[in-house]
């Protein structure tokens, strides 16, 4: 719990310090005088209950301690920045627009409340939203193409560059029409009877997929299909004795209303990291900021966390 004495100027004057390695120069920055500074700082230690700098002639030097509250205190003036920027341009009223990039599972789980909360927020601005693979989607984000993408966190070597704030873990299911034989299967080896809806080599979910396969001594089904497309596999699923192997997310709504049924298949294994991908947090703008926040309250809400 954090100490009720514990105040922003506190760290305000912390963060400003640190930046100008002075207690002389912190203080004109914040108009402050150099004794009013000092209290402060001491202050912040004592309720620390650690010395924080080390004052010299050359100015000060970070402590142990200092360098690890300096880490969370720049984050946490910089998470209040971001705050009030999308406060402000929310009573604004300000007209803008904002980008979404998001994966099938969270385009049909989380998206259509993230997006219903963002609109009743920031009525004036216009949300776009696309979907596709992760690959694709991170190359939109690179780009400045978009905003922010949702989905499963990705391959090391796709997220360069790419922070990711995770919301919940989801796994896969391997689903099929009611009446399926095998709609009470609970061994994979058996689902290698039938056609198989399978996710393609630069899906997010693939390499979970495959680890799963491999641990129950199998590479690849013989009448195997690759395709990330929902529309597709849904539609093949249900006119078929095809099984499809996909995120929760993007059945979970077939599941719930009866018209796709989930195998009892040990799925374990797949369970991956979903959450929000942006180039930096430093770079989102206000409003991408407040669709973030729209995403968690969309993930809390579905009790999904």
């Amino acid at each position: 719990m954090i100490d009720r004495r514990l105040k922003v100027r506190h760290v305000e004057a912390f963060v400003e310090i640190a930046r100008q390695k002075s207690l002389k120069r912190a203080a004109e920055a914040l108009n402050l005088t150099q004794p009013a500074i000092s209290k402060t700082l001491k202050e912040l230690e004592e309720i620390a209950g650690a010395t924080l700098l080390e004052r010299n002639r050359g100015g000060v030097t970070m402590t142990v301690a200092g360098d690890v509250f300096l880490r969370h205190a720049t984050s946490g003036m910089n998470a209040l920045d971001m705050a009030m920027n999308s406060v402000t341009a929310v009573r604004k009223g300000e007209v803008g627009s904002v980008s979404i990039g998001a994966l099938p599972s969270v385009a049909a789980r989380i998206l259509p409340r993230a997006v219903a909360i963002f609109s009743d927020l920031a009525p004036d601005t216009i949300t776009r939203v696309e979907d596709g693979p992760h690959g694709y989607l991170i190359d939109r984000l690179q780009s400045g193409q978009l905003d922010l993408v949702l989905g499963r966190l990705g391959k090391p070597d796709t997220m360069q560059d790419v922070s990711f704030t995770q919301l919940y873990i989801e796994n896969v299911a391997i689903v099929c029409a009611p009446g399926h034989p095998l709609a009470d299967a609970s061994n994979l080896s058996e689902v290698a009877s039938y056609p198989v809806i399978y996710p393609p080599q630069e899906s997010a979910i693939r390499p979970l997929v495959d680890r799963m396969m491999i641990a129950n001594g199998m590479t690849s089904f013989p009448r195997q299909i690759e395709s990330v497309s929902a529309t597709f596999g849904r539609g093949l699923a249900l006119a078929s004795d095809a099984l499809w192997v996909i995120s929760t997310g993007v059945v979970a709504g077939d599941i719930a209303s009866g018209q796709l049924k989930a195998l009892p298949i040990d799925t374990g294994l797949t369970a991956g990291p979903i959450g929000i991908m942006a180039r930096s947090e430093s770079e989102l703008s206000p409003m991408a900021n407040l669709f973030r926040q729209a995403s968690v309250r969309a993930v809390e809400h579905l009790q999904l966390t």
